[in-house]
């Protein structure tokens, strides 16, 4: 494995569902700690700060440290466990895989079940499961009580249970949490960069929380480093699947997705041609994309304080918000190049055009 396989292995399988990202800031603010000045905003959304060749502008490159994951909502009188969703999961994913509840006395390994469905009636079976339809099995029978001897409790965080893998070929990466530790690694990249780089600008780098629940820590965040501009890095739904993927614009090798549109934000215009200008001008694969249902951290970093000219560059991952997803490395490098490269064209005079009438 080289440095950002390595990279890749320790913060994505760290555990950091939305509201309990301890374990993974721990891991983001470790390697950081060489790289930038680290602070944190009150809702514990990672900062680390970079000075170039001058105070300003103000230059936020963001990923968000949560991930997907479920949160203990209720033991039931025979030792299962209702649960409800952090951040958005459909029902078929979910449903079988193994999970690691995580309590006081340590972690405890689950599976999710559900009612088997040939006890169900036939409509039932053709229905796509609701979480609430759900429930965790920790491997217990009727009067074991699983709070007083497994230390299980209402609000303990679950955990997708899944490790990182090099997979059979060898620059395709299999992962819980690839959304989106893979921006919090491309970050740290980044200031591995710029310590040996110059830029005409002072770089923050973030890590935010709960990203997942609405963009929580994104606002605390901008509003705390009050940048003049602002590079959201995030994932991208990858649709090279089965039946007509192969004729797909968001496919993986396709380079860095270079937003136009989210539920949430429409990127600068100024700032996103200089992106797909930067791109040309490096000769790096780019594609264009949408996200007509998502909203990413931008939704609040573009609103913060007067504004702020945002773009989002993102790396296509096959099967987000589940226990596996898939990126390939040559996406990964070309989207932290690209960063780079827009990075350094961002003086006092760029950053001022963006905004200019």
């Amino acid at each position: 494995m080289d440095q950002t396989e390595i990279l890749l292995k320790d913060i994505c399988d760290a555990n950091g569902v939305s509201g309990y990202e301890g374990a993974a800031r721990e891991v983001m603010a470790r390697y950081m700690e060489d790289l930038a000045d680290i602070s944190y905003d009150k809702m514990g959304s990672l900062i680390g700060e970079k000075k170039g060749t001058a105070d300003s502008p103000r230059v936020a490159v963001a990923g968000h440290l949560d991930e997907v994951g479920f949160m203990v909502k209720e033991i039931t009188p025979d030792g299962f466990i209702k649960f409800l969703p952090l951040g958005g999961w459909w029902g078929h994913v979910a449903l079988a895989q193994r999970v690691r509840i995580l309590t006081d006395k340590g972690p405890v390994i689950g599976v999710v079940g559900s009612t088997p469905p040939h006890l169900l009636k036939e409509d039932e079976r053709k229905k796509v499961l609701n979480i609430e339809d759900m429930f965790i099995d920790v491997g217990t029978m009727e009067k074991y009580d699983i709070t007083k001897r497994l230390g299980i409790k209402v609000g303990d965080p679950v955990i997708p249970d899944s490790q990182f893998t090099i997979m059979n070929h060898k620059k395709m990466y299999l992962a819980k949490a690839l959304d989106n530790r893979v921006a919090c690694a491309m970050v740290i990249d980044l200031l591995k960069y710029f310590k040996k780089n110059t830029h005409p600008n002072t770089i923050f780098g973030v890590g935010t929380v709960q990203e997942e629940l609405g963009m929580r820590g994104a606002r605390t965040s901008a509003h705390t480093t009050d940048p003049d501009v602002a590079i959201i890095l995030d994932v991208t739904v990858a649709q090279d699947v089965p039946p007509n993927g192969s004729k797909k614009v968001e496919k993986l090798g396709a380079g860095p997705a270079v937003l136009v549109y989210d539920a949430c934000m429409i990127p600068n215009q100024k700032l996103r041609r200089l992106v797909i200008k930067t791109a040309e001008e490096k000769k790096i694969p780019y594609h264009l994309t949408s996200l007509v249902r998502g909203c990413t951290d931008g939704a609040a970093f573009h609103l913060s304080r007067g504004g702020v000219p945002t773009i989002f560059i993102g790396i296509e991952t096959r099967y987000i918000h589940s226990h596996n997803s898939i990126i390939y490395r040559k996406d990964y490098d070309n989207v932290v190049k690209l960063a780079a490269a827009v990075i350094k064209k961002l003086n006092a005079k760029t950053v001022a055009s963006l905004t200019a009438a």
